[in-house]
Order: C-alpha cells, then structure tokens, then sequence
C-alpha cells in the first residue's frame, strides 16, 4: 500500500482539493492583477508632447537655437535668409566671444530697420519660434573683431585692419571689398565688443554706430551665442570655423 505523500502541495487522496504551493500561478495573478492600470493613449499622448516641449525650449535656452540671417551683411559666407544653427555652449559659466566668432545677439539700439526684424507671421510658426523649433528673427549676426581691451585701428600701409598692432589677413571677405572705407581708432571697452559684417560696404556694423552711445561697442550681455553651422540651404550647409587670422593676437 502506497503511503501519502508528505511533500506540501501534493494530493494526499482521492477526491481531496489541492493545495495551491508558494509561488503558484494563483499568487502570481493576484499580483498582477493589483498593479495599476495603464494610461489612456489620449493621455499618454499629451504626456509625451509635453515632454517633447520641455526639452524643445530646454534645447534652445541652454544648447542651440536656430536663426536666419536678416541682411546681406554677411555675404558671401552667409546670404540673405540663409539658415544658420547658433550654439550657447563655447559662452557657459560667464565666458566671452572670442576674436573671430561669428555671434548673435540682440539689438543694441538702433541697428535694425523694419526689413531686418521680421518674426513668425502666424500662430503655428509663432509658438515654433518660441520653443525654438522656428528661426528666429529680430537679431543681428556679426563677426567678432576685437574683445575688451583691444585696440582696433583702420588701416594700415596696406589697408588692413590691426588689432594689437597685428594686422589682419581676411579671406572672407567679397572680392574686391576693402576691410573698411571708414578710417577708425578704437579701445574696446571691457565687457564689450567690436563686431564688424564680413560685407562691409554693405554692413551697419560697429563703425555706423561709433556716435551713439556706446560708441559702437555691443555689450557681451546681448550676446545670445555663436554661430556654429550653416544649415539651409542644404547644398551650402556647412560648419562654422574661426579664421586663422585671428590666432596670436596679442594682449593689450
């Protein structure tokens, strides 16, 4: 005769009920039949375009905005309503534009006409613009020439432009443009900078503005960041680099 089996969970005769072991499907179900249900797709949905839209603006506050350029100004490098990606990385922690960045920043005051600050002109391309997934427009773009401290002068025997007694060698700029037809003698003041188009018998840069207040100098406060690519049209989008003429400037 066969003797009943002692090992938990196992039927001890015929006819008698089973006893569920631990860790059984049942407790399992039971399990999972607690956990909570999961979110509506409309729900899940907006939860997933809210988080699109906070990293969209955290985007552009923090790392890269795109912008279009407003003028010719920056010609031929940059063309008019030509795309460009501005980066906000190289200026963290309270750093300064460098000698031949290209930046862009807000109007000082007076730099831009009715034609050159152009934004979104609908509601879709206005909230675009404002979660940075828009150009913007209302900036201007510039390149750096001199920092705080620097002394900038046009011209030399040669017409080039000096920073630091050194003088600048400019292959960006158009054929047959001179580095600048206005004669100039500056100091940069601390904090600020002496920012010129690469175009410059078509751009109001510094020098248009040197008897206004400010003297023509852009406070590093308006900087927003630098150029870093050139992203449309697609067949001229390239990466943004600093001339070598600006290496071995030296200090003030």
């Amino acid at each position: 005769m066969t003797e009943p089996s002692s090992e938990p969970g196992a039927v001890s005769e015929p006819g008698t009920a089973s006893v569920d072991a631990p860790g059984s499907t049942a407790k399992h179900k039971s399990k999972k039949d607690s956990g909570k249900a999961p979110l509506p797709v409309w729900q899940e949905s907006l939860l997933l375009l809210a988080i699109a839209l906070v990293l969209a603006i955290g985007i552009k506050y923090f790392f890269v905005q795109a912008f279009y350029i407003p003028s010719e100004s920056m010609e031929p490098l940059f063309i008019k309503n030509d795309r460009i990606l501005v980066q906000k990385v190289s200026y963290w922690g309270g750093k300064d534009p460098k000698r031949g960045d290209i930046i862009v920043f807000k109007d000082p005051g007076g730099w831009l006409d009715e034609s050159e600050t152009r934004t979104a002109s609908n509601p879709l391309t206005k909230g675009l613009e404002a979660i940075g997934l828009y150009p913007s427009g209302g900036h201007l773009v510039k390149r750096v020439i001199g920092i705080g401290g620097d002394r900038v002068v046009c011209c030399d025997a040669k017409g080039r432009i000096t920073v630091n007694g050194k003088a600048l060698d400019e292959p960006y700029l158009p054929k047959n443009v001179l580095p600048s037809d206005d004669k100039f003698d500056i100091r940069v003041t601390q904090g600020h900078l002496w920012v010129m188009g690469d175009n410059r018998s078509n751009s109001s840069d510094s020098r248009l503005h040197l008897g206004q207040p400010g003297g023509g100098m852009v406070s590093t406060d308006l900087v927003v960041g630098k150029v870093w690519a050139l992203i449309w049209p697609w067949k001229r989008a390239e990466r943004i680099h600093t001339p070598e003429t600006f290496k071995d400037i030296p200090n003030p």
